[in-house]
């Protein structure tokens, strides 16, 4: 009987070291936060799913310098893309990356166009986290790796997404494989739909 007993302790021990050790592992693409709240930059961003490019874009009007190019690419984790083909919305604890790269001409053998260099201009995250964000979203600046503090919510960034973005307050639209995704699930913005349809 002792013995028996002893056996049961040492198999509920084991259950409860795996319960704790799974209720333990965090999700690697999850958000993660220093002890003052600044958001750690995500290590292996560049292994996330590509979303897409943009090549000297700006939201206002006016020519860009002659001699300066910039590439931004988009980044997000494998999950929250698969997440998003579902439901046409991104699932909470989602992180958006914009990294701007320098764009250069007559590289190597390259006679015409731009290429992508090792410069990074600056990093930015949308990151989606309703129990810790008034909205759901937040913005972050990266100083290069060092950890960033949220931009603040009077900052123009969340009033443009609000009003000009077509899905789930991110800019889809300049996403070629996910507005479809939108269009088909019925996520659009309406703002957004009203602007497309105004021809804006």
């Amino acid at each position: 009987m002792r013995s028996l007993y002893i056996l049961n302790v040492i198999a509920g021990a084991a259950v409860a070291l795996v319960l704790l050790g799974g209720a333990g592992e965090l999700d690697p693409s999850a958000p993660q936060y220093d002890a003052s709240g600044k958001m750690v930059l995500p290590a292996d961003y560049r292994e996330w799913v590509f979303l897409s490019s943009g090549l000297d874009m700006s939201y206002s009007e006016g020519s860009a310098a002659p001699d300066h190019h910039m590439f931004n690419n988009v980044f997000v984790p494998r999950a929250a893309y698969d997440a998003f083909l579902k439901t046409g919305v991104w699932p909470d604890k989602t992180v958006l990356l914009l990294e701007g790269r320098v764009g250069a001409a007559n590289v190597s053998i390259a006679k015409r166009g731009l290429v992508q260099t090792g410069d990074v201009m600056g990093i930015e995250a949308h990151v989606k986290d309703t129990a810790r964000f008034k909205g759901g979203w937040a913005f972050f600046g990266f100083d290069g790796d060092k950890p960033a503090q949220m931009i603040p919510t009077t900052a123009s960034c969340y009033s443009c997404h609000q009003q000009h973005a077509a899905a789930d307050t991110t800019f889809v639209q300049f996403y070629p494989t996910l507005l479809p995704v939108a269009t088909k699930l019925g996520t659009l913005n309406p703002s957004y739909v009203a602007e497309t349809q105004a021809g804006h």
